[in-house]
Parts: C-alpha cells; sequence; structure tokens
C-alpha cells in the first residue's frame, strides 16, 4: 500500500501531465482568437501599402498610412488578453478545488483542513507578477512589439521598391506553409509561451496558498522536475529539494525557492507536491490511529520518482495517450530508450476532462 506521501507524488505527476494537454487546448483557443482578428489587420494593411507611394515615402506619412492596422492589432491583443483572463479565472477555481480534494484524499479524515478563499488566491495570482511583468503588462508589450515589426518591414519594403504582395506576403507568410514562414510568425511564439507561463504562475500561487494554509499538516514541499532532455538547468538543479511549506527556506541546502516550480522561468514545467507529517508530528499515537491509515501517514519523504518512472508505471492506454501509440508500443517493449519518449501527442483536455480524471484518481484511492 502507498503511503500518503507517495500517492500525492504520483498524483502530482498525474495531475501535471494533464494540466499540459489542457494548457495545449487553451493555447489552440488564444491563437486562434488571434487568427480571426488577423484576418481583418491582413486586409487593411494591404490597403493601407496600396495606398502608399515609394516616390514620396516619409515616415509621417508611413504612420498616417498604418494608424487603422495599429488600431486593429491593439484590439487583436485585447480580445487575446480577454480570452486568457476568462479562461484563467475558470482554471483557478477548478485548480483551487482540485489541490483542496487532493490534500482531502491523502489524509485521514480526522484531520481537518484549512479553506482558502478563491477570491485570494486569483487577486494574489493576478497581482504577482510572472518573469518580472504582470501580465496585463505583457499583452501591451506583445502589442507595441508586432506594430513595430509591422512598421520597419513594411517602410523597408517602400525603400527597396518591393512590391504590396511581397511586403505583405513577408509579414503574413504563405499559405502553402501554413502562414509559419511569416515574420509576426514571432508574435505567435511569444503568446504560446505568455499562455503556458500564465497557467503555470496561477497553479503555482493556487498550491502555494493551500499548502500554506495547511501547514499545520504539512512539513515540507518537495521541487519536483520534468525529467527528459528538455528540462532546464535551473529545474534539475532544484529537484527533489525540500522547503518549508510557508516560507520557502531551504530544507537541508542552500539552493533558494526563488519564483517556485512552474515559474523558475519562461513555459517551466516543474511542479511542486506537499510533504505530510506523520502521526507522531501531529501529536497522535499510532497505536490511536485509524486502522486503515495507521501507515500511510508516516511522514517519509517518498523515494525519488522521475516522470520516467512514473510513465514506465501507467498503463498501456495512458502511455499510448501520452506517447502515441506507436512509441507506447515501443516502451512497452522496451525497443526505444525512456529519454526519448518525453514528447506528448499534443492531445489537449478541457476543464470538465481534467475533473474527470480526478474523480478516477480520488476513486482509485479509496475515497
Amino acid at each position: 500500500m502507498a503511503t500518503a506521501n507517495e500517492w500525492l507524488q504520483a498524483e502530482a505527476i498525474r495531475h501535471a501531465v494533464d494540466l499540459s494537454h489542457y494548457s495545449n487546448g487553451v493555447v489552440q483557443k488564444i491563437i486562434a482568437t488571434l487568427n480571426r482578428s488577423d484576418q481583418r489587420l491582413f486586409a487593411q494593411l494591404l490597403i493601407a501599402v496600396e495606398r502608399g507611394d515609394a516616390g514620396s515615402f516619409s515616415i509621417e506619412r508611413l504612420d498616417a498610412l498604418l494608424e487603422s492596422v495599429r488600431a486593429l492589432n491593439i484590439q487583436a491583443f485585447n480580445a487575446a488578453e480577454r480570452e486568457l483572463t476568462d479562461e484563467l479565472k475558470r482554471f483557478v477555481e477548478y485548480e483551487l478545488n482540485y489541490q483542496q480534494r487532493s490534500l482531502a484524499t491523502a489524509v485521514p479524515v480526522r484531520v481537518s483542513l484549512a479553506a482558502v478563499s478563491l477570491d485570494q488566491v486569483y487577486s494574489a495570482a493576478l497581482n504577482r507578477p510572472f518573469q518580472g511583468v504582470l501580465l496585463k503588462g505583457v499583452w501591451s508589450e506583445l502589442s507595441d512589439q508586432r506594430m513595430s515589426l509591422i512598421r520597419r518591414t513594411v517602410a523597408q519594403g517602400f525603400v527597396e521598391a518591393k512590391t504590396t504582395d511581397q511586403i505583405v506576403r513577408q509579414l503574413r507568410g504563405t499559405r502553402s506553409k501554413g502562414y509559419a514562414d511569416g515574420l509576426v510568425n514571432r508574435s505567435r511564439r511569444d503568446v504560446q509561451a505568455v499562455v503556458r507561463t500564465a497557467m503555470g504562475h496561477y497553479a503555482g500561487v493556487t498550491q502555494d496558498r493551500v499548502i500554506a494554509a495547511n501547514s499545520d499538516i504539512i512539513k515540507a514541499v518537495q521541487w519536483l522536475a520534468t525529467l527528459d532532455t528538455r528540462t532546464s538547468e535551473i529545474c534539475r538543479l532544484h529537484d527533489s529539494l525540500l522547503y518549508t511549506p510557508q516560507d520557502h527556506a531551504p530544507i537541508g541546502h542552500s539552493v533558494p525557492w526563488g519564483a517556485g516550480p512552474g515559474r523558475a522561468h519562461w513555459c517551466c514545467r516543474s511542479k511542486q507536491v506537499a510533504i505530510l507529517k506523520g502521526w507522531k508530528e501531529l501529536g497522535v499515537d499510532v497505536e490511536n490511529a485509524p486502522e486503515r491509515t495507521r501507515e500511510s501517514m508516516d511522514g517519509q519523504v517518498p523515494r525519488s520518482l522521475s516522470y520516467f518512472d512514473w510513465l514506465s508505471q501507467q498503463p498501456a492506454a495512458r502511455q499510448d495517450e501520452i506517447l502515441g501509440v506507436t512509441r507506447g508500443r515501443l516502451l512497452r517493449q522496451g525497443q526505444i530508450p525512456m529519454e526519448s519518449m518525453y514528447t506528448n501527442n499534443g492531445r489537449w483536455l478541457t476543464l470538465d476532462e481534467l475533473r474527470g480524471r480526478d474523480a478516477q484518481a480520488f476513486e482509485r484511492a479509496g475515497v
């Protein structure tokens, strides 16, 4: 029988995998919002460039031509910001419920858990900078950067006597390549990074609050890195290290917590897991503890469990979902190194699907 801390560790990895699929879906929604706005933007850009005259080119004239394009660009990023804000509000509500329920599932019924306010969690996440910026400020920066790129490209096109089609194609890209070769596609990659980092930021702040509120039953927080070839140096350094549950002071080492798991850098995939106190640390005589939980609350830090270790223990259907059918089969047959198994097949999950998976995990835990 797994101890409570072993269950929490394995569950943290499962949840992180599901959140990565959910984040994929959120990214697709935000990019789709930009794509819809960009259809009008590029139509207006085409009109603006056609009105330009290379022979009488001036910066003042260019700015006047691009005024409508600038307005549409701002509208596009405002729409993306609203879409992500609405999604994050729903996500924080889900994540708070999940974190509280996972603790309740792991600990015995005799231990009461402290409630955490949804409004306070969301406000804390909203007002705490991630990667040195506030989420609201990121969108205006992305908007300004893309408009600056459009302006420079059009100006250079006029100077080099390029045709209207050449200038617009350089910015937008070609249909045959899904517009991935356009200069403005850089903003798509930046948007993806912002969305994934924001998801990690809000998830991390939510778990911080739940753990801090219940620090009377939690003796430590363990940093868990996603162990594969993409893991950053900072996350490899932090992997398996312990910290205090409230102020995140290092335990048995000198490596600072920093921003925390999921927030250590852009697109951070690390996670954290609570280490529960044992019966004795909670002041309960083991002999008087509930029989079914007598051995589960031992207070021990679980053995190191890497993502690959966890993946190898999953059912075939779960492995196939994460790796794809072919690679899942090769994994079980031992025909391909585990290190090459980190790439998932990109399937995304909705919040309803996440809740369904959580229910199955909690049911398997016997609750």
